[in-house]
C-alpha cells in the first residue's frame, strides 16, 4: 500500500508538471498584415438652389435647374436608377433693418435640392463628379461634394486578412525562439486587434479602427495577438 502511494503520488505530481509547463512555456506575440484595395462602390452628391422672391417661381426654375442636371447626367451615362433625388427644402429669406435685425417681412425664399448618385462604376462617377462643375455655365448654383469611396466584400476581406496577421504571428515566434533551440508549438489563443482601412499615404492607428472613405485606394491592416505554445 505504501509503495502505491508512492507511486501514485510521483504520477500525479508528473501530471501537474505537465500541466504547470504546458501553461507556462508559451509566447505571446502580435501579427499583422497589410494589403492594398481598390474601391468598388461610390457615392457622390451635388445639390443646387434656387432664390426667388415668389416661392411658386422659385420652385419652377428649381425644377427646370432639376431637369438640365439630369439631363447631363443621362450624357455622361448615369443611369436614372443610379441617381436618388433628396425633396426640396425651402428656406424664408427675411428682410433686415438698418441694424441688421430680422423682420417678419418675407424677402425671397431659398429652395434646395440634392441628387444623390450611387454606383458600382466607381471611376465613371469619380470623373462626372470632377466635371460637373460645368453645370455653373448654364446659370445652375451647382456644389459638387467629395465623393465617398467604399469597399463592398469587407466580410470576405477581413477572414483573408486576420488569416494572414495570424501566420505573420507565428512567423514571429519563430524568430524569437529560434536562438534557444526550442521549436513554437500549437496556438493557444488568438484575438483580433486593430483592423482598419485607410489611405495609402496615410500613418495613422487608431484604437478602435478606422474605415476611410475618402480615397479611391486603400490600405487595410489587420492586427491578431496571438499565444504560441513553446516545445
Amino acid at each position: 500500500i505504501a509503495v502505491a502511494t508512492i507511486v501514485a503520488s510521483l504520477i500525479l505530481s508528473q501530471g501537474a508538471m505537465r500541466i504547470i509547463k504546458f501553461n507556462k512555456e508559451v509566447i505571446n506575440v502580435t501579427g499583422s498584415a497589410q494589403k492594398q484595395i481598390r474601391s468598388d462602390y461610390i457615392i457622390w452628391r451635388c445639390g443646387f438652389t434656387k432664390r426667388e422672391v415668389d416661392l411658386p417661381n422659385a420652385y419652377k426654375k428649381l425644377q427646370a435647374d432639376l431637369k438640365k442636371i439630369q439631363e447631363y447626367l443621362l450624357a455622361k451615362g448615369v443611369s436614372e436608377k443610379e441617381q436618388y433625388l433628396s425633396p426640396v427644402d425651402t428656406t424664408k429669406i427675411y428682410k433686415k433693418t438698418k441694424d441688421g435685425k430680422e423682420t417678419n417681412d418675407v424677402e425671397a425664399y431659398e429652395l434646395a435640392q440634392v441628387i444623390e448618385i450611387r454606383s458600382n462604376e466607381v471611376d465613371k462617377i469619380d470623373a462626372v463628379s470632377r466635371e460637373a462643375t460645368e453645370l455653373i455655365n448654364d446659370g445652375i448654383q451647382l456644389v459638387s461634394g467629395a465623393p465617398q469611396y467604399f469597399y463592398t466584400d469587407l466580410d470576405k476581406l477581413k477572414i483573408e486578412m486576420l488569416a494572414k496577421a495570424t501566420e505573420n504571428a507565428k512567423q514571429r515566434a519563430e524568430s524569437m525562439v529560434k536562438s534557444t533551440g526550442n521549436k513554437v508549438g500549437s496556438i493557444r489563443s488568438a484575438r483580433m486587434g486593430v483592423f482598419q482601412i485607410t489611405p495609402i499615404t496615410s500613418t495613422d492607428v487608431s484604437d478602435y479602427g478606422e474605415n476611410d472613405t475618402s480615397s479611391l485606394d486603400k490600405k487595410v491592416m489587420a492586427v491578431v495577438g496571438a499565444t504560441f505554445s513553446i516545445e
